[in-house]
């Protein structure tokens, strides 16, 4: 076999990255576009000693869980994986990817996986854009996204992921690129990050350079008057990295930054920079998921609680509530909202690495305290210092969230290995048209009164509800015609 040879291949599985696998011999072979159950004739493009990429020649059989992308830019932008695939399929496939890294990676035979609760909608649901400025030396600059796994650019002028309020602005935005009098901002800009209130309809907006940008500050009321429903402007510069889309200062250059997002009740103010979950609808599934296990106050301690959104729901369902985040900006406003939420006397925040903070005798008294541990980490996942700490506590009750199936099923390895039993295992659909999979776990041991109380309020959860969204479209082939059941 050689690079460059083509095969017919039989697609068996499907990667969180969007990648089809199939195999020659004892040989896997990844390639983007084949779904489970297709057949494609396929041209290998990397070959290594256990595996090989390819790419897809042309589909021979299709899958009935195929369907018509509704985005041009898929398969060339890097932000969706599985446009391609029907979205009841897409929720049964997240199900199966849960389950698998649970079993393979973390040894947990026979755990019940529940199915994946959709989203309210399956497009035009991300309050949250990042938009690359660039294209080389083009002139206007491009906007647009990268294509997966690279920094090449992919010009887009809509996505139908985005709330429509930010779908207008990357519409503009590409407009406005053809403006003499905005055509410094375009050259000095990397990024144009905006952020959107479904509880208000407003947006704000901030603009990434490499330094200061004086001339951000002097357009900026011109830029706001062409931008509606835009309540303000930022410029963010100083980025840590090359890759990094924030810069590390932050100045308001006209307008007002925040916004106000309500979930379940709860108010949040949150900027373009604001660590806040992308999908409000999916935010307020698991809230209503953990209503029952709050019926009486708890005593809380949030782990990787960034700007609270979860600290603030406890909070006002009259928990008591430790929340320990390592980046201090994100505990400044979670403290703001806190206030802003008149639950201040109920929640404390400390600005820490958890690894840390777990180590030190205060937050032990309240590890040790607690009726219920919250944690939800970045993608890598926790660390074993801190779930030490957690099984050292015996905390009674964790309320694992995930954005990682792969690290969760590592974390839940250790925990239960370390004397806790796995409860509910519920994940949610907070990406959808993407592979990643949000999964909410319950752990107990020991205070089984408390326990008990708590899976019980897990145990009666309703049936999914379909998104308001979900059309279901033919996907036309030469040899046949498939229609999403």
């Amino acid at each position: 076999m050689r690079v460059g040879d083509e095969f017919e291949l039989t697609f068996h599985d499907l990667l969180v990255n969007g990648q089809g696998v199939g195999r020659l011999g004892s040989l896997a072979v990844f390639c983007w576009g084949p779904l489970p159950q297709e057949r494609a004739l396929v041209r290998i493009t990397t070959l290594k000693a256990r595996y090989a990429v390819a790419t897809q020649v042309r589909l021979l059989s299709g899958s009935p869980h195929r369907v018509v992308p509704f985005c041009a830019a898929f398969g060339t932008c890097g932000g969706c994986q599985v446009q391609h695939m029907s979205y009841p399929a897409q929720l049964s496939w997240k199900r199966e990817v849960v389950h698998n890294a649970l079993r393979r990676i973390g040894g947990l035979q026979g755990v019940d996986v529940r199915n994946v609760i959709p989203s309210p909608r399956s497009r035009r649901y991300r309050n949250k854009v990042a938009l690359v400025v660039g294209g080389g030396e083009q002139s206007p600059p491009g906007l647009g996204f990268f294509r997966q796994r690279t920094h090449e650019l992919v010009e887009i002028e809509s996505c139908p992921i985005l709330v429509p309020q930010l779908d207008d602005i990357v519409g503009r935005l590409n407009s406005l690129r053809l403006e003499d009098r905005l055509g410094e901002l375009y050259r000095v800009a990397r990024h144009f990050v905006a952020r959107a209130s479904s509880a208000i309809g407003e947006s704000v907006l901030s603009i990434t350079t490499d330094r200061e940008s004086p001339e951000i500050a002097r357009i900026a009321r011109h830029l706001l008057e062409r931008l509606p429903r835009v309540r303000g402007i930022a410029n963010s510069f100083d980025p840590a990295s090359a890759n990094a889309v924030m810069g590390r200062e932050q100045r308001t250059v006209a307008g007002t930054t925040t916004i106000e997002e309500t979930i379940a009740g709860v108010r949040y103010r949150v900027s373009p920079e604001s660590f806040f979950q992308v999908n409000p609808g999916v935010v307020a599934k698991i809230f209503a998921l953990m209503r029952g296990g709050l019926a009486q106050p708890r005593k809380i301690v949030d782990l990787y609680c960034g700007a609270g959104t979860f600290s603030l729901y406890f909070a006002a369902a009259g928990s008591t509530v430790l929340g320990i985040e390592e980046n201090p900006a994100a505990v400044r406003e979670a403290e703001a909202n806190a206030e802003l939420n008149g639950s201040q006397e109920r929640v404390t925040f400390v600005a820490a690495r958890v690894e840390e903070a777990v180590a030190r005798p205060e937050i032990v008294a309240h590890l040790r305290e607690a009726e219920i541990l919250f944690l939800d980490p970045p993608r890598k996942g926790s660390d074993e210092a801190t779930l030490g700490a957690v099984v050292r506590a015996r905390v009674p009750n964790i309320w694992y969230l995930s954005c990682d199936p792969a690290t969760l099923a590592r974390d839940l390895k250790f925990l239960t290995s370390n004397g806790y039993n796995v409860g509910i295992v519920q994940p949610f659909d907070m990406f959808p048209q993407t592979g990643h999979i949000e999964t909410l776990v319950t752990l107990y041991c020991n205070a089984r009164e408390i326990q008990a109380a708590v899976e019980a309020a897990f145990a009666d959860t309703p049936p999914p509800e379909w998104p308001d969204d979900d059309q279901s479209s033919p996907t036309e082939y030469p040899d046949f015609v498939i229609r999403e059941s």
